[in-house]
């Protein structure tokens, strides 16, 4: 149902397996792109997947390592005779830093729409789902993203009678569209039960903790979060630059109550991540280093399968 795929786990500067910080989701043939550091393209090439699907690319601050291979993307995509419209959402500025960028990458066939973010939350519906992105704490204005599918309840066969909804409009209402019959209007809510639980994946990166990022992710299916420093010794260097040690990200994780937590966007310095995360797990069990190309398939079920 819904394809996660995360691009590039690095923070700062790529290495020869790392590439910089994104992230590119799947779902009823739209692609979204939160980040879009060095390697990204490249990345999405190598995991199998086409540029071609992606609609909305979600920027969470405007440093390098966040947005420094979107020119290259955004030329790929121009040669592949992309002519669909292409949404950029940001912080405020994001459009005059692209655009400068895209200096290397004139005459792109295709129009770019920008949404810039200026208040501590926003709520964007795009292509059959909601993004919702909240302010963090970082040097820069900064944002996390999450992406929500939501899910409708069950046909109420009981309600539905009830109504006096006629059987022709039955399968229209299923689908959430009202339906207009003998100049009476009927909805959705007249044939179907309670929501039920959708989909939702939060992505979070270069931040100090703060009570939003666990208020925003309640519930996430899946968190990837910053775990910029896994060392204790290195606590007050992360204070300083704004970003996140392995357990405070644990921490949040656990209080947010998610089905599962990636870390990313890890210092170049750290080379083997997964030597931290017994004290991670510790605070929260389902806790995964992430690495590049890490994949999961979510289902409405909650059936997961498919991590590599």
């Amino acid at each position: 149902m819904l394809d996660v795929c995360l691009l590039g786990t690095s923070g700062m500067m790529p290495l020869p397996r790392r590439a910089l910080t994104a992230l590119m989701t799947r779902y009823n043939g739209s692609s979204l792109l939160i980040d879009c550091g060095e390697g990204t393209q490249v990345s999405i090439r190598e995991k199998g997947w086409s540029m071609h699907g992606i609609d909305t690319i979600c920027i969470t601050h405007v440093h390098g390592d966040h947005i420094s291979g979107l020119p290259g993307l955004l030329l790929s995509m121009g040669n592949a005779e992309r002519k669909l419209p292409l949404t950029i959402v940001g912080p405020r500025g994001v459009k005059k830093v692209v655009e400068a960028l895209l200096i290397i990458a004139q005459g792109l066939p295709f129009e770019i729409r920008y949404v810039e973010l200026s208040e501590s939350f926003h709520q964007l519906e795009q292509k059959g789902y909601t993004i919702e992105a909240f302010r963090v704490r970082h040097t820069v204005p900064c944002y996390g993203y999450s992406q929500i599918i939501h899910r409708a309840g069950k046909f109420d066969l009981d309600k539905a009678k009830e109504n006096d909804v006629p059987m022709r409009a039955w399968s229209i209402l299923q689908k959430g569209e009202e339906v207009c019959i003998d100049n009476r209007v009927y909805t959705p809510e007249m044939v179907l039960g309670e929501a039920r639980k959708g989909l939702k994946v939060t992505y979070c990166t270069d931040t100090r903790p703060v009570p939003e990022i666990s208020g925003y992710a309640k519930g996430a299916d899946l968190f990837i979060c910053e775990g910029m420093y896994g060392e204790k010794e290195q606590l007050d260097k992360a204070k300083e630059n704004r970003h996140m040690m392995f357990t405070e990200a644990a921490s949040m994780a656990k209080e947010a109550e998610v089905g599962e937590l990636w870390l990313t966007h890890y210092s170049p310095s750290l080379i083997k991540p997964e030597a931290y995360m017994d004290e991670v797990r510790a605070i929260f069990p389902q806790a995964k280093a992430g690495k590049d190309r890490k994949s999961l398939y979510l289902t409405f079920e909650k059936e997961k399968a498919g991590t590599e």
